[in-house]
């Protein structure tokens, strides 16, 4: 499997996305703190971990026993970079065009 179809996998489960989204707000939580905000029980967080750490969007850094969790958002930039831009700028430059004319229509 290709670094993007594993990129796509994990974003495809909403608990894994929830679990990222539990590690944009707050970086750096052990599997304990990630279990008291899910609705998951702990090996069912713990398997999707597994799966964000796969897809490189979850690193991991140990303190003492404890096992950190971190978001990694580089591979979200990836596919900003190759799918998402570039569908965004022909709209982007369609409101600046827009702009710029009820601007000059309305200084006539």
């Amino acid at each position: 499997m290709s670094d993007a179809d594993l990129l796509f996998k994990a974003l495809a489960d909403p608990g894994r996305r929830k679990l990222l989204d539990r590690l944009h707000a707050h970086d750096g939580q052990t599997l304990g703190e990630l279990c008291q905000h899910l609705d998951m029980t702990r090996q069912g967080v713990t398997q999707h971990l597994a799966l964000l750490e796969a897809a490189n969007l979850v690193a991991v850094q140990w303190r003492g026993r404890e096992k950190l969790h971190f978001l990694n958002p580089v591979p979200l930039q990836a596919i900003y970079e190759r799918w998402i831009r570039k569908f965004e700028q022909p709209r982007l430059k369609a409101l600046h065009d827009l702009k710029r004319r009820l601007e000059k229509d309305g200084k006539d």
